[in-house]
């Protein structure tokens, strides 16, 4: 599987960005997709899951704020996220994973390369 991540930049706290993550693969409906972000000197930490039934999962940090969805014909995941905070700004990563469980991705992990975000107060 690649994936291709795309959508960050440059917003203005409080406004919204829409990320994409786009896949190749033909087995693309069976993977839980999700979205990590990492700060420098920070470890990479779980925003949002959804899995091949499009049930999701969040950060508390991001919940009521980010919504997770899924194309499965266009094999593409989504992260719309409105009211961003200046703490929001991230390099933001797709994943897609067969395996993983309770939002620790596992060694079969494949990741995109990231999308910068920014957030200016």
């Amino acid at each position: 599987v690649q994936l291709q991540a795309s959508g960050g930049g440059l917003v203005q706290a409080g406004g919204s960005l829409r990320l994409s993550c786009a896949a190749s693969g033909r087995t693309f409906s069976y993977y839980v997709m999700g979205w990590f972000r990492q700060t420098p000197g920070k470890q990479r930490e779980l925003v949002a899951t959804i899995t091949s039934g499009s049930i999701t999962d969040y950060a508390d940090s991001v919940k009521d704020r980010f919504t997770i969805s899924r194309d499965n014909v266009k094999n593409t995941i989504y992260l719309q996220m409105n009211s961003l905070k200046p703490e929001d700004m991230a390099v933001y990563y797709c994943l897609a994973d067969r395996f993983m469980r309770n939002g620790v991705p596992s060694e079969y992990a494949y990741w995109g390369q990231g999308t910068q975000v920014t957030v200016s107060s």
